[in-house]
């Protein structure tokens, strides 16, 4: 499955004020990129990935339509998956893309 153009562009255009972001196809989908570090993605599998401190991963998960990112058969702490049901408005969407922006953000650039 290709990733959501639409949803691609519905995160663009949230990005498109910030300096530093970059574009870059990567797990069959499309990654926006924040001083070399990956905040977030429109998924190749649909839906969101977002990049969040690892320490809020647990607490995150209780959200509704989000579920750990799973990569090899592991649940990779720092990274989740949020359903295209949980990014349908502009303001849930800005939710996970400010989040996983600020968490790159805070990263050494890369």
């Amino acid at each position: 499955m290709a990733y959501d153009l639409e949803l691609a562009n519905r995160i663009r255009e949230l990005l498109a004020p910030l300096r530093g972001v970059d574009e870059k196809a990567m797990f069959g989908g499309l990654a926006f990129l924040v001083g070399g570090n990956m905040a977030v993605a429109a998924s190749g599998k649909g839906g969101l990935m977002v990049r969040v401190p690892p320490e809020d991963t647990v607490k995150l998960l209780d959200r509704p339509h989000v579920s750990p990112m799973v990569m090899a058969g592991r649940e990779a702490r720092g990274w989740l998956r949020v359903a295209a049901e949980g990014v349908k408005t502009k303001r849930q969407l800005a939710s996970w893309v400010d989040r996983g922006v600020g968490y790159a953000g805070s990263l050494p650039s890369k």
